[in-house]
């Protein structure tokens, strides 16, 4: 498994301190410090089931500064996260090949069980 985590993130933090209280082993991976590629937000983005405009947290100053009332291409989208990180909505959990937004917890929780 995989958690895209981000230490500040209060609901980043439940959901990691979930799977570490589930004994679950994973990869924890601090997209904030190690940028994702468009591939690799690509392929995260099928996992989740998601078109990427979904992903994007739209309360960040960064939005709405730069893309708010905006409509942006599949790919637009992708690349706007991959220069601003920030906007990826937080904490993703990937098992195998599906993947949830921990928010609420519950997601985390129903792809545990699976």
């Amino acid at each position: 498994m995989k958690i895209y985590h981000n230490s500040r993130c209060s609901k980043s933090r439940d959901s990691y301190n979930l799977l570490k209280e589930k004994g679950v082993d994973f990869e924890t991976i601090e997209y904030l410090k190690n940028p994702l590629t468009e591939t690799e937000l690509t392929k995260l983005l099928a996992k989740l089931n998601i078109p990427a405009e979904d992903l994007i947290r739209k309360g960040e100053p960064t939005y709405k500064e730069n893309f708010k009332g905006k409509k942006l291409s599949e790919t637009e989208w992708i690349a706007a996260m991959v220069k601003f990180p920030k906007l990826i909505e937080r904490p993703i959990i990937v098992k195998g090949n599906k993947a949830v937004i921990g928010r609420p917890i519950e997601k985390v929780i129903e792809l545990l069980g699976e």
